[in-house]
């Protein structure tokens, strides 16, 4: 891949209108002007990425921007709140409009959405697991950098847990770690061709690490479980084994149906069953996949075996909604790996920016002037 120079990736990735607005200023006469940047949703500020960049234009370039923050990052900003005002020469600025603001707007709804599941779950860890969900390496960094806003935010409101790493190096800087977090994935347990092997070559290669074990790709979530444990006893018993469930949406964790997974509610959260939930919601409860009723099976199962301090961790699908839901009805999972902060509708990411002033002058386009409050 060729990297190109800073102005060459500015040239080639911002909108033709900026670009011709730039010739003409650079014929003409040149000005002052102030930008002000906002969202048409709530979000959670997040301008670090956005103001390195700055840096390194205005170092490019040989200039200075004045830019002033309305909010600190990690603050709660509401729907039309001015976020930041950026002034500086018209030609050094008009064309880096487009850029900026794929740098700002889809990394603060992702902090929101990582808040809302770290506040909504506090006594639950979260792993960032985004990475193969994004559209390269660029919005997998904007992703990375949201999830780790949201969660310090929530483990300051709301003494939670939060997100304890990432699954890629590259990301884990945001997180306070030097690499990625995770053991296994499911093309691993094929090539192993058992659940336990897996267990045994992992071990074999990282004996010093704690495990996570994948129990799903043969559809015996139980069974493995057990056998794992039991070989693993003394792992089990030192609450250095956790075990994954990632059964997918097409099949019911072994042992359950829909009448068993409604027996495994009505016994451990009776009340989440009693009031209106919406088609999802039941699905979530006590459909297919990973459902509040097979985490409180599989639970229950590792109880009875007396492996109380072997983990669950949960994936598949976890977004705001369902932690909620899996809060709601206490749910015992330790860990949840999650790349669903991603934000479900793209156009809320959408940042703007508009010139409140010309030299000084405030002047906006009508319908705006609530941008003006310097």
């Amino acid at each position: 891949m060729i990297k190109l120079s800073l102005e060459s990736f500015i040239k080639n990735n911002t909108d033709q209108y900026f670009r011709k607005t730039k010739e003409i200023i650079k014929k003409n006469k040149d000005m002052c002007v102030t930008y002000a940047v906002f969202m048409r949703r709530p979000v959670l500020f997040c301008p670090k990425i956005a103001l390195s960049w700055f840096k390194e234009v205005e170092k490019n370039r040989k200039t200075r921007f004045k830019i002033k923050l309305c909010h600190k990052e990690g603050d709660w900003v509401g729907a039309g709140e001015p976020l930041m005002y950026i002034t500086g020469h018209f030609s050094k600025l008009v064309d880096l409009e487009t850029i900026y603001l794929q740098l700002i707007g889809p990394s603060s709804v992702a902090a929101y959405n990582a808040y809302i599941m770290c506040r909504d779950m506090p006594q639950t860890s979260f792993l960032a697991m985004d990475a193969r969900h994004c559209a390269g390496a660029s919005m997998h960094n904007l992703m990375a950098y949201g999830a780790s806003v949201g969660s310090k935010k929530a483990k300051k409101e709301k003494k939670a847990k939060g997100f304890i790493g990432t699954s890629c190096a590259a990301t884990s800087h945001y997180f306070g770690k030097k690499q990625g977090l995770g053991t296994m994935p499911h093309a691993f347990i094929g090539f192993a061709k058992s659940t336990l092997k897996a267990a045994q070559l992992f071990n074999n290669a990282f004996p010093n690490e704690d495990m996570t074990v994948l129990v799903d790709y043969f559809g015996k979530e139980i069974t493995d479980t057990i056998e794992v444990c039991n070989y693993f006893n003394k792992y089990a018993n030192q609450g250095k084994l956790a075990i994954r469930l990632d059964t997918h949406g097409g099949r019911y964790v072994e042992g359950l149906d829909i009448e068993k997974s409604y027996k495994v509610l009505q016994k451990y959260s009776p009340n989440s069953i009693k009031t209106y939930r919406n088609e999802q919601e039941m699905k979530w409860l006590v459909g297919t996949g990973v459902s509040v009723s097979s985490i409180f099976y599989l639970r229950n199962i590792l109880d009875k075996n007396g492996w109380k301090k072997v983990k669950i961790i949960a994936s598949s699908g976890f977004n705001p909604e369902k932690c909620l839901l899996f809060s709601n009805t206490n749910a015992p999972v330790d860990v949840i790996g999650t790349g669903s902060y991603i934000p479900n509708n793209w156009e809320e990411t959408y940042a703007t920016a508009d010139i409140i002033k010309y030299e000084g002058k405030s002047l906006v386009k009508k319908g705006r002037e609530f941008l003006i409050k310097e």
